[in-house]
């Protein structure tokens, strides 16, 4: 499967600006990860991209310096990655090309599962424990073709092709990292740290379980996992975006001291249609136990 189907790399490289861009053709948007120089430049050439290939969002995430700059600009805010350049916060700041991309259908659920959400307790730290007969591991490349079995059967329509094994082997060749849970020699749960070793940040990303193993509450002891490895390797900005109408995946993070930093409107396709997307932060160097407010003695 060619990756280039979904989504292409590349770069502005201007007199006055230079941007690293990534074209989400499968989702019609624009991303801008990284960028230096003139604000109105920017916002001039990724214009023209976007009116180039008939996306219909661009999202640009901004120095928080320079928000100000993005609104008079016609940019909106949407939601805040906290210390996502080395400790500095940065802000999407996002614009619609069309008033449908723009217009939520479920925000009101959306804003009712996250009042729910924030009513649950806390769960500290290795809390969970795995049931009888199944395995946690950090995977590799061999774990390829499990991978692809299990997001091919848990995602019919997903923004990214995980149901090609040399996609994953890709991934992981790029620095993605992957746990699996397996049951009879089966990988029946997994998730992925995409780690940015430029700006020391973490997207906690590709969680999926089949649908007979989702009773035991794997999701949560994959998370513990993925934090601990990137504890060790010194990445302490943990982020993920979870699908807005799924409560049960923003309650694993929300439990496991996630905080929620904002929502993004018609994000990514999934499932069969666009969907609204919140953004889950966390801290990872500061104390788990001081996060809930108890202490190791209770």
């Amino acid at each position: 499967m060619q990756t280039d189907t979904f989504y292409k790399q590349t770069e502005i490289n201007k007199g006055d600006v230079t941007a690293k861009i990534f074209l989400d053709y499968f989702s019609e948007r624009l991303r801008v990860d990284d960028y230096r120089g003139n604000i109105a430049a920017l916002a001039a050439e990724v214009h023209e991209l976007a009116v180039q290939h008939d996306f219909s969002k661009v999202i640009i995430k901004a120095r928080s310096e320079h928000v100000g700059a993005f609104l008079a600009l016609g940019y909106l805010p949407e939601a805040v990655f906290s210390q996502y350049f080395n400790g500095s916060d940065a802000v999407a700041m996002c614009r619609f090309y069309t008033n449908e991309r723009k217009r939520s259908d479920f925000w009101v659920e959306e804003d009712k599962i996250i009042d729910q959400i924030l009513e649950l307790p806390h769960i500290k730290s290795g809390g969970y424990s795995l049931p009888e007969n199944y395995l946690i591991r950090l995977a590799d490349l061999n774990d390829a073709e499990g991978l692809a079995a299990l997001y091919g059967e848990v995602f019919q329509v997903y923004p990214t092709p995980m149901n090609d094994p040399e996609y994953i082997k890709k991934t992981m060749e790029h620095g993605t990292i992957y746990y699996v849970i397996e049951h009879c020699k089966e990988v029946v749960s997994a998730a992925s740290a995409d780690i940015n070793l430029q700006y020391h940040n973490a997207e906690l990303t590709d969680c999926a379980t089949l649908p007979q193993h989702r009773k035991f509450g794997l999701m949560k002891i994959l998370i513990e996992k993925l934090e601990m490895e990137l504890k060790n390797r010194k990445i302490f900005c943990a982020y993920s975006i979870a699908r807005s109408l799924s409560f049960g995946m923003n309650a694993v993070f929300f439990q496991r001291g996630y905080k929620y930093h904002g929502r993004f409107t018609k994000n990514c396709l999934i499932f069969d249609k666009y969907e609204d997307m919140n953004l889950w932060m966390r801290d990872l160097s500061e104390n788990y136990c001081r996060i809930f407010g108890t202490t190791d003695e209770n």
